[in-house]
């Protein structure tokens, strides 16, 4: 059941809606190149890996600017800041091979996890949300997962292939379940 009460929220589920979708289109996109290339840590998967997180520093700050009017971003910009700083993390851990890559990767995961664990309960009110907390909770899951696989002895860049693709349904699942409070008014 979706609860639409407070004013600006069918603006905001609308915003965030077509972001969802993009966000979806994006990692579906992403995971289909990076397939491509995972199989060893060269320049085009340390640059896949490097837009991941800088294409979510947008995905923010876009949702930032759009939810000011149901609620405080802050936890959204704390997104763009940990994003920016795991692209930087991520072109420098590339210099140092895969297990690096795992642990910036692994840490971001985390710690993105919990921001979208964190806003998508606050705004449960919207609908749509669960999806985006569920995500929220496997990602600091899986983001564990890659710090632990980097001491594996062959650790490999696929998971986080693994990781995009379940993060893009989810975002297609709210999308779609953000429709009734987006055409609410």
């Amino acid at each position: 059941m979706t609860t639409v009460t407070a004013p600006g929220i069918s603006t905001t589920a609308s915003t965030l809606r077509r972001l969802y979708f993009v966000r979806f289109v994006f990692a579906i996109v992403w995971a289909l190149a990076m397939f491509s290339t995972a199989t060893h840590l060269g320049p085009l998967a340390v640059a896949l890996l490097v837009i991941y997180p800088l294409f979510d520093v947008a995905a923010a700050a876009i949702d930032a600017r759009a939810s000011r009017a149901t609620g405080s971003p802050t936890l959204l910009y704390v997104n763009v800041v940990v994003s920016l700083l795991a692209a930087a993390g991520l072109a420098v851990a590339g210099t140092s091979g895969i297990p690096a890559v795992l642990r910036v990767w692994g840490a971001w995961a985390v710690v993105a996890g919990l921001v979208q664990l964190i806003v998508g309960v606050k705004r449960r009110k919207m609908g749509g949300q669960w999806p985006m907390i569920i995500s929220g909770g496997i990602s600091v899951l899986a983001g564990g997962s890659f710090i632990a696989s980097a001491a594996a002895d062959n650790p490999v860049l696929t998971n986080a292939i693994g990781y995009a693709i379940p993060g893009g349904i989810f975002f297609l699942i709210s999308a779609i379940r953000l429709g009734r409070a987006a055409k609410a008014n």
